[in-house]
Order: structure tokens, then sequence, then C-alpha cells
């Protein structure tokens, strides 16, 4: 059975719907386990989901249209990303041309710039507080995410993820390359820091410690849920980047067929799960740092970003 190909596209999308909050309760479960907790269960942010859809909406009195738009125009963002990249093939899909790796990295940031915003919109000091501090991380942060788009385009001559993912799969001289191996290395860097896995802040709801948490303090209700649901996408989505482009070119699938599909999603499964224990290791052994320490391991990043370009034109 061949399927068609906007079915495939609509499933990258709906893949990553469906499992973004399932990988998000695989590491939290895992991490607990490491640290000899008893953890969530796997389908606990299914559950958290379900509830605050059925919660009341609560909006402040000082809050704009700002704070309405955000959760949406970010949640969207999250579910354009995967027409762009390889989640389940290793070819473009009909709708793949629509944009390429910057500007599949540029939808990413929009939802994160609408974010900043209504924490500044809702009026509240922990807003305020939250997303001046996750500006002082983008300050790093994006910059060295567009340096390694720019990295991985140098070295495949070609802006396309599908490009990227098919040289490195097929050429180990490229793969193995001083070029590959440092962007690999920043890029792992940065997915610490995108996906709250960086020990220098944290989602607990400490005031030394709030970043993402502050932003979103203010949300409840179905708005929260989007806000939720979109994070946990943008971790899936930025993952499928990492193994599917950069580290672990391999088991996608190479045509339409039913079985080629599942065998995809069961690589899917088992990649991401690897990848996630490794966070929780990273983050598990490392102490918690001091907040004004945040440029050390960024600038490592930006470090090995450029150190990748300068070794592909050496």
């Amino acid at each position: 059975m061949v399927l068609n190909p906007i079915i495939l596209q609509c499933g990258q999308v709906l893949l990553t719907l469906a499992l973004a909050p399932l990988l998000h309760g695989f590491i939290a479960t895992a991490e607990e386990r490491v640290q000899r907790g008893r953890g969530p269960s796997l389908v606990q942010p299914y559950r958290d989901l379900w509830k605050l859809f059925h919660k009341q909406q609560l909006v402040p009195e000082s809050a704009s249209w700002i704070f309405w738009a955000a959760p949406v125009i970010a949640f969207t963002a999250m579910m354009t990303v995967p027409l762009l990249i390889p989640v389940l093939t290793n070819y473009p899909l009909p709708l793949s041309d629509m944009g390429d790796i910057l500007g599949g990295g540029l939808i990413l940031t929009l939802g994160n710039f609408m974010i900043l915003l209504a924490g500044l919109d809702s009026g509240q000091p922990f807003g305020g507080l939250g997303s001046s501090r996750a500006v002082m991380l983008a300050i790093l942060a994006e910059p060295t995410l567009i340096l390694v788009f720019v990295g991985i385009t140098f070295l495949d001559h070609a802006m396309l993820p599908f490009v990227a993912n098919h040289l490195l799969a097929t050429s180990p001289v490229a793969y193995w390359s001083p070029a590959h191996v440092f962007l690999v290395a920043a890029f792992l860097i940065l997915l610490t820091v995108e996906t709250d896995r960086l020990p220098i802040h944290s989602t607990i709801p400490y005031e030394i410690y709030m970043i993402d948490e502050a932003r979103v303090l203010e949300y409840s209700g179905p708005l929260l849920a989007l806000l939720r649901w979109a994070g946990w996408m943008k971790q899936f989505i930025l993952y499928t980047i990492f193994l599917n482009v950069f580290l672990f070119p391999w088991g996608l699938a190479h045509s339409g067929h039913l079985g080629a599909v599942l065998l995809a999603i069961g690589w899917i499964v088992g990649k991401y799960a690897a990848l996630g224990l490794v966070m929780v290791i990273v983050d598990t052994m490392q102490s918690r740092l001091r907040f004004y320490r945040y440029q050390e391991p960024l600038a490592a990043s930006f470090l090995f970003a450029v150190l990748a370009i300068v070794a592909y034109q050496v």
C-alpha cells in the first residue's frame, strides 16, 4: 500500500502533535528514575492537556490582544515547521519547498518571540522577569542556531534539510569531516539550552530559577494548554532536526509504502528515546550553574559553529 504524499505530509504534522507530549513524559519519567524517584506516568502530559482544555480561561485585566494571540501563533508556528523538515521521509513532500532550513529556524524564533511578548504584555512582574531572562539567553542562542544552519548549508551546498540528510547518510567523508563534527557539538549544546536541559534555569516555580515558567505564569485553561503543547512540539522538532539532519540521518522512509513509514516511526521512537536519555544524564550529572554564567556554554557553542565554517573553508 502506497500512501499519498499529501497524507504523508499531514502525517508528519500529526505525528509531531501526538508524540511531542509522549517525548516530554518519557524524559520527565526517566529523569525521576535516574534520581531514584518514582516519577510521573508516561502519559501524564496528555492528562495535563485534557485538564487544561477543560478549565476556565482567566485573563489579566491589563492584557491586550497579544495575550490572546501569542499562544495561537506559537502553536501554529510549531505545526508549520514539520511541513519543511524530514520527519518521516528522506525525500521532499509537496509543501516542503515552502521554506528552507533557515526559514524553519525563523519560524521557531517567531513562536518564541510571541511568547516573550505575551510575558511582557501581562503586565505582571514575573512575566517581565521571565521574558527579560529569556532574551538574555536568546542573545547567544538564536544567532548560534542560525550559524549552525548556515554551516550545514555550506557543507551540502543547499538550503534544504533533505539534501543534508542525503549527503550525510551516503558520504562517510562528509559525515566524519571536522566541519560536521563541530556542527554536531554546537547543536548539542544549543539543544540543552532550547529544551531547558542546560542547568542554569528550570521550570521549578522559584523566582531565582524561573524563566519559561515565569513567562506563562499568568496563563490558564486552554491558552496555557496551547503554550505547553507548543513547547513540547518545539522540543520534538529540535530533536528531529538534530537527529534526522545532523547526527543520525538514517531510518527514514525511502518511499511512501506503509511498511516503510511504520518502520520509520519505529526508528523515531528508538532514536528520540536514546537522545532523551542522553539529555537526562547531562541534566542530572551537572551541578546547577548561576544564571550569570549562562554565556559560558553558549559561547562554546558559538565557537564550535564558527570552527565548523572555518574547517570547511580550510
